[in-house]
């Protein structure tokens, strides 16, 4: 029924790509077009709509969305009162939390915020910004900023920005002074949709499959052989909270061994495997881990 088709956002902008990226591991597919903030998805039980993360938890607070992916400093920003389902570990660039903090340029004699009395500051940020610096019992004035923020540094006295690595910060000569808040990705859902049983069990099922897909970018399946007598010695070698599956081969002298492994480790691990007696090693990447 219509009344059930659970009506998800999400983020138009930096995060589109790897939204979609990991949708597409957790097996929906997402076709979208650059004109069209209508994307199409494979489920008939979602209708999607394409908004930037900004403006998100204002609709889902209004219930034009019943969920939505966001940022938690737009949440903060909007102070959305909204169910926060779960927290996904993806962001632009990395899986690593974004960091909007206060920067000046490297020239300015600013060495903490109390060195802002009475500056102006610009900032996307505008009410998280200014709890900041009320927080602290310094007056500055902030205002909003179009975009291209870091250009603007050198046109008021200090800026607060996103950055995920510093790297765009660094090229336009800034200094860090403070970071304001660290913030995640974020699943949210309407409180109404949330009481509905169909809804809600939508959006944890959806919110578990892009969990495990998240999960899944960082680690990789790792099959071997190996003689029974090598098993201890193999167990030895591979990480101590992983819990192989051992299996029976047709060679009553053979086991087969199964296990998934951090990717950073599997450089490592896998040589080291095979001078302790594996063979037939394979690694294979994973769609979605889930514990």
């Amino acid at each position: 029924m219509s009344e059930d088709i659970l009506k998800l956002g999400i983020p138009a902008g930096s995060l589109q790509k790897a939204t979609i990226e990991i949708f597409d591991k957790a097996g929906f597919d997402i076709l979208s077009s650059e004109r069209s903030y209508l994307p199409s998805i494979d489920d008939g039980q979602i209708e999607l709509t394409m908004l930037r993360a900004q403006e998100m938890s204002k609709y889902v607070v209004d219930g034009v969305l019943d969920a939505g992916i966001t940022g938690y400093d737009w949440i903060m920003e909007n102070d959305s009162d909204v169910v926060e389902v779960c927290e996904l570990a993806y962001s632009k660039a990395t899986s690593k939390p974004t960091r909007w903090v206060l920067a000046v340029p490297d020239e300015s004699q600013v060495k903490k915020p109390q060195d802002l009395e009475g500056a102006i500051v610009a900032t996307e940020l505008v009410n998280v910004t200014k709890k900041y610096f009320a927080d602290k019992n310094i007056n500055v004035r902030v205002e909003f900023s179009w975009g291209a923020t870091e250009v603007k540094a050198r046109l008021v006295d200090g800026i607060v920005e996103l950055t995920e690595t510093g790297s765009s910060l660094r090229a336009n000569n800034l200094r860090i002074i403070d970071t304001l808040v660290t913030s995640t990705t974020r699943f949210i859902a309407n409180k109404q949709a949330w009481r509905n049983e169909s809804k809600r069990q939508k959006i944890e099922n959806v919110a578990l499959l892009l969990n495990a897909a998240i999960e899944a970018r960082s680690k990789v399946g790792l099959k071997m052989n190996i003689k029974k007598g090598d098993l201890d010695s193999i167990l030895k070698i591979l990480p101590a909270e992983k819990s192989p599956t051992v299996s029976k081969l047709a060679d009553s002298d053979y086991v087969a061994i199964e296990v998934i492994i951090d990717e950073k480790t599997e450089r490592s691990l896998v040589p080291a495997l095979k001078r302790a007696g594996a063979s037939g090693i394979i690694t294979y990447p994973l769609n979605k881990v889930i514990h």
